[in-house]
């Protein structure tokens, strides 16, 4: 998907994204929350407690809400390569956060973040840029840093189904778990680790509660690969 045609759905996206996983019998706002959630416990067992964030494809800024809820401490920073998408998310949080449209790089100098957060960005990213996208984040983050990517798991068929069906993933190439975490170390990342997430529908909630036991089962409808830029 070219940067036109993020700034076409940039207007729909939510109403899309609303039909796209109505099947879970949750919003978007769940999974939004869910992911940042995730984000705060991965980085507390790290001991990382970040200053700085970049949110690397941040859309109509789905994220900031729950970064301000979960890291209120941290300077936020939304990229994008979609200015209508950033247009949106500074309408739907004003001042919530930086804005700043991407080109050819992350707008941003050598080490300027401790932390950086990519939500179902990659899949539309073509895999023979993965390794660049991924050494320029490593660029951001200070030595030390972070990085924390959620994909779609290629491997659930619900997922599978939900991207088959919805428009904006039209162009997707949905990513394996261990190819992303090897191009992680490719990259310069060290110590990528996988972990999978979101088991359970909105039927099953009460189940929810053992989802941070079965990480390493790799059935969840999304995945997350978390690495450290060395020191």
């Amino acid at each position: 998907m070219d940067v036109a045609e993020f700034d076409r759905f940039a207007d729909e996206y939510h109403a899309m994204h609303v039909k796209n996983v109505a099947i879970t019998g949750e919003q978007p706002e769940y999974f939004a929350q869910y992911k940042i959630a995730v984000l705060r416990r991965i980085a507390d067992e790290a001991k990382l407690q970040p200053a700085r964030i970049v949110d690397f494809g941040a859309g109509i800024g789905n994220s900031v809400p729950y970064f301000r809820m979960l890291f209120p401490e941290a300077a936020l920073t939304c990229t994008d390569v979609s200015q209508r998408s950033l247009d949106l998310s500074e309408a739907r949080n004003p001042g919530a956060a930086e804005q700043k449209l991407v080109g050819e790089r992350i707008p941003a100098e050598a080490a300027s973040y401790d932390l950086a957060f990519s939500a179902c960005v990659f899949h539309h990213i073509p895999h023979e840029e993965h390794g660049r996208w991924l050494a320029e984040l490593l660029r951001v983050v200070r030595p030390g840093g972070m990085l924390s990517i959620f994909e779609h798991n290629p491997l659930n068929p619900l997922t599978v189904r939900a991207v088959n069906t919805c428009p904006f993933d039209e162009n997707a190439r949905l990513i394996r778990a261990a190819a992303f975490a090897r191009a992680f170390a490719a990259a310069g990342w060290i110590a990528p680790r996988v972990r999978y997430h979101l088991f359970f529908p909105r039927a099953l909630a009460g189940l929810r509660g053992l989802e941070g036991s079965l990480e390493r089962v790799p059935l969840g409808a999304q995945y997350s690969v978390t690495a450290v830029r060395p020191a």
